[in-house]
């Protein structure tokens, strides 16, 4: 798959619909009932394939999980202290 920008014009059709050429589809891997994400900013429109932002996503967030089970482990070694029962209370409301 090439990396150089690729420029191709399409129509939206009278139901806001639009065909992507097949040569993209072929480079991208797209196939017939693949789910694409739409994500716009302002004026502008992106097409993605929902597993490249899943995988983006789960790089982005890795040291989060990290550091949240990190701090559970923390609470959950301070079980004497009163921060469970508090959390029982916050959930069951």
């Amino acid at each position: 798959m090439t990396s150089e920008l690729t420029f191709k014009k399409v129509k939206v059709s009278d139901k806001g619909q639009i065909s992507l050429p097949v040569e993209i589809q072929r480079e991208v891997g797209i196939k017939k009932g693949d789910e694409l994400l739409l994500i716009r900013k302002g004026q502008k429109i992106v097409l993605e394939k929902p597993r490249r932002i899943v995988e983006f996503l789960e790089d982005e967030f890795a040291d989060l999980q990290d550091i949240s089970e990190l701090s559970l482990r923390r609470m959950w070694l301070r079980k004497k202290e009163d921060i469970w029962d508090r959390y029982l209370k916050a959930s069951n409301k």
